[in-house]
């Protein structure tokens, strides 16, 4: 047994200890549940529906033979947090905690860890009705969704969607072997698009503090960048940037934000403190989940804004790498320097460091800030004075990459508005494709991007272009949609061009079957229509085919015997 309550780290396939099947009275499977303690096991509200009810745990994990050990079980008092909706209408709470009637070993639990969410590989263990036996299902973490700091999970194949008896489940990190959540729910919707949801375990001890017992691993945001009594009494909030915290922590493009609040401004460093503590899972309050109408308009970020924000004040680089490495999961290899451990990660995280210039090595800690960029993290780096270090994270942590990321988009908007373009109409000149999307609005747009991107050029300082993220995601669209068109017309340029051979190959073998002055003017009449079909530009090829096939037909039936269509092939 492990010290941390029976899990060992690892991501072993077999069935887990702390996997619970749970029962109804009448028998049918409920849902799922994960024993924290030898005498409580948390599961989602709605699997238990009825919190006066009784039901039965069986663990199934624990089975040495076909007998699984079951104990009858109820609602924990007040643990009990039902599935609703806030004022936004997006999914709350689900989460209840179950007491036993006796307990289990200590050796088939588990605790949950703190760790940080987007792009983990995750697994889980549920009992749906096909299964009710047990299986496990695979996920990675798309990010979090609403405003109560549930995630989204996408199913590693269409197969593995958690179905109705899989609430309740434990997700488990693929890479940690840590339980990190709880399976809600799973659904497809009509466009055929397959979701699946849990609550991290910051989001479970929100909403049901008991937990926090059974839970391990730092908290996300350090001790002094939680808003205070003296924050809330006296109202203290800077609106606008408020709105601009709120906005980069609901991610509005931008990879990297600098900011600064100086030491004396008591204003800003509440609202700063009043941002990270609503945007972390377990500091929310309930209230701000509901849109309290004392906050104003767009100052509230979704729980789950950020994965971790840390006080660099004091701080070496490695004291504040180790704490990354921490809620990113990357224990293997402890001996490696933290920045080669983050750079071999896959795993990504959106971190808040506060007092870059604080720190005790700030040139050293910058370094380690560029390669989290480089990986894809997210930075809301705060200073406390606009001096050296303040400007240099600026140009190399935003001013250079924008400009680079600027440069990739023109020159990727360049080959759209360019060599693509140059395809597509060439491809519409050879051949006729009335299936094909008319793209003359999708250039127009990307031309449009590309002139204000080049206007952008000459009239800034190189900074964030606030249409810069819808720009990229309309080059991809663009280029993928024109891609795909380019790659039919080729398709159907070849098909033409394999008729005109079969047409001549067949031109041929009549020519070579005919005795005398023979003559087919309806065979020539076909040839002729076919003919001037796969010469005509637009080429319909659906046309010329079918004339292809209608000469070629004939033509069989004149050939001499044994010298049908085998004979056209071979020439």
């Amino acid at each position: 047994m492990a010290d941390d309550g029976g899990v060992v780290d690892g991501s072993s396939l077999e069935t887990p200890g702390w996997a619970v099947r749970i029962r109804r009275a009448d028998g049918r499977i409920a849902g799922a549940g994960i024993l924290l303690s030898p005498d409580r096991v948390l599961t989602c509200a709605h699997v238990i529906e009825d919190r006066e009810a009784r039901f039965t745990a069986e663990f199934v994990g624990a089975a040495p033979g076909l007998l699984v050990p079951s104990v009858a079980a109820w609602v924990d008092g007040d643990a009990y947090v039902p599935n609703t909706r806030d004022f936004d209408g997006d999914p709350l709470g689900d989460v209840a905690l179950l007491r036993l009637e006796r307990p289990r070993p200590v050796a088939e639990t588990t605790l949950l860890y703190r760790l940080s969410a987007p792009n983990r590989a995750v697994q889980m263990y549920g009992f749906p009705y096909d299964h009710n036996g047990g299986i496990w299902f695979r996920a990675s973490i798309v990010g979090g969704c609403g405003r109560d700091g549930q995630v989204q999970l996408s199913p590693t194949s269409p197969g593995e969607l958690a179905s109705p008896g899989c609430s309740g489940s434990g997700v488990m990190d693929t890479l940690t072997g840590k339980v990190i959540g709880m399976v809600l729910s799973g659904i497809s919707d009509q466009h055929g698009n397959q979701f699946s949801f849990m609550s991290p375990a910051e989001t479970i001890v929100r909403h049901l503090p008991q937990v926090r017992r059974w839970t391990r691993g730092k908290a996300a945001v350090d001790d002094g960048l939680r808003t205070t009594r003296q924050d809330t009494a006296e109202a203290l909030l800077d609106e606008p940037f408020a709105q601009r915290l709120a906005d980069w922590l609901q991610d509005d493009g931008q990879q990297v934000k600098i900011s600064l609040v100086p030491a004396g401004d008591t204003v800003r460093a509440a609202t700063l403190r009043r941002a990270i503590t609503l945007a972390d899972r377990e500091l929310r309050t309930a209230a701000s989940v509901g849109r309290a109408s004392l906050d104003p308009p767009g100052t509230v970020p979704s729980a789950g804004g950020h994965d971790l924000a840390v006080d660099a004040a004091g701080l070496t680089s490695a004291e504040i790498g180790e704490r990354i490495a921490e809620r990113m999961g990357l224990w293997q290899h402890p001996a490696d320097p933290v920045a080669e451990r983050i750079r071999a990660a896959d795993v990504t995280l959106t971190l808040v460091v506060v007092g870059v210039d604080e720190a005790a090595d700030p040139p050293a800690l910058l370094e380690l800030l560029k390669a989290l960029r480089a990986k894809g993290n997210r930075l809301l780096l705060v200073f406390r004075d606009a001096g050296t270090v303040y400007h240099r994270a600026r140009s190399e942590l935003v001013l250079e990459p924008e400009r680079e990321r600027r440069a990739r988009l023109v020159a990727r908007l360049e080959e759209i508005t360019g060599p693509l373009a140059h395809a597509l109409h060439e491809g519409l000149g050879a051949v006729r494709a009335d299936e094909v999307r008319p793209a003359d609005a999708d250039l127009v747009r990307a031309h449009a991007a590309l002139a204000a991107l080049r206007l952008g050029q000459g009239a800034d300082d190189g900074g964030p272009h606030p249409e810069l993220a819808r720009y990229e995601r309309l080059a991809q669209r663009v280029a993928a949609r024109l891609s795909r068109t380019v790659r039919a017309l080729d398709a159907l340029r070849d098909r033409r061009d394999e008729l005109d051979g079969r047409l001549r190959g067949y031109h041929d073998l009549h020519l070579n079957s005919v005795r005398g002055n023979e003559e087919d003017l309806t065979l020539d009449a076909l040839r002729l229509r076919a003919h001037e079909l796969l010469r005509a530009r637009p080429c319909d090829v659906k046309a010329a085919e079918a004339a292809v096939e209608a000469y070629t037909r004939r033509v069989d039936r004149r050939a001499p015997r044994g010298r049908g269509h085998g004979g056209a092939s071979a020439t």
